[in-house]
């Protein structure tokens, strides 16, 4: 879409990319796909769960690879081979001590079945290899629909179990003291980060799935403390690197995949290393002030 020049005037530049239905599509998706990674990708960083969401992440290519062998359609491929491993890894590793491992093994596992429906496929699996790098310029008006189904699904599934999620993540031994259904609690994260990482990899891919459900969860944590600021900081920087990213990739010829990731990067060392120093010198000044 880089033939169509880019203009000062924002409006018309929106009403413009507005025009096309593809754009509209990658839009809604995206949008809904940026609330819940923000908001999933939270109780990521706060259960030091990142391998959990990037393992699933590989394994849902395994599932599109085996869809597409079987000529299913690969989303519910994804949706199902991340959906059942999750409960397997939540059941395997449901202490955090052997989380990794658990997880490492069903990741390896489901890599060499996804390298074996590749093999046994004779066509050109194209709609498997672009869940590598997502592509949610090419998502239909029914993938916006599905999304927005497994979206609203995640969403009602946190606010039923935020606070008991919450409690077992900041600590798990007080919470299973408690008498809290840990267990439970570790499935249901678990099945909540499986279908989060299946959405979210239309629009960033497997490979760069960090991008958004890690990279604006971590950010928005140096950035406050109040687990409910924390996310709706998340959420902010998920949506602000999507839909720049759309913005961006409808005048340039790179994949969104590319402008999402080093957005929310930039964004990341800019609160690392710039922020955090600017920070501490303006309490101290107004203290002294």
């Amino acid at each position: 879409m880089n033939s169509i020049p880019f203009s000062i005037n924002l409006l018309a530049d929106l009403q413009k990319m507005f025009q096309f239905e593809f754009m509209q599509h990658a839009f809604e998706a995206g949008t809904i796909v940026a609330i819940i990674a923000g908001i999933v990708g939270y109780f990521v960083v706060l259960r030091r769960s990142s391998f959990a969401a990037h393992a699933l992440a590989h394994i849902g290519f395994a599932g599109a690879a085996g869809a597409v062998l079987f000529g299913i359609r690969p989303v519910f491929g994804l949706l199902l081979s991340t959906s059942v491993s999750g409960f397997v890894m939540a059941i395997l590793g449901s202490r955090a001590a052997h989380r990794d491992t658990q997880i490492g093994i069903v990741l390896a596992f489901m890599l060499g079945m996804g390298v074996l429906f590749i093999s046994l496929y004779t066509g050109y699996a194209t709609e498997a290899y672009s869940i590598l790098f997502g592509e949610i310029l090419g998502i239909s008006s029914n993938d916006a629909l599905l999304t927005l189904v497994a979206g609203s699904i995640i969403l009602a599934a946190v606010a039923v179990v935020y606070r008991p999620l919450l409690f077992s993540s900041l600590d798990e031994e007080v919470a299973e003291a408690k008498g809290m259904p840990v267990l439970l609690l570790g499935i249901i994260f678990m099945l909540l980060v499986a279908v989060a990482a299946s959405i979210a990899v239309q629009v960033v891919g497997v490979l760069l799935i960090f991008s958004l459900m890690v990279t604006p969860a971590a950010t928005a944590q140096r950035l406050a403390k109040r687990p409910q600021r924390v996310i709706i900081i998340s959420v902010v920087i998920a949506l602000m690197a999507t839909w720049l990213g759309l913005f961006i990739s409808f005048y340039e010829p790179y994949p969104v995949s590319f402008f999402i990731t080093s957005i929310v990067f930039v964004f990341y060392l800019f609160v690392r290393f710039v922020y955090q120093r600017i920070k501490p010198k303006k309490i101290y000044q107004t203290n002294f002030q």
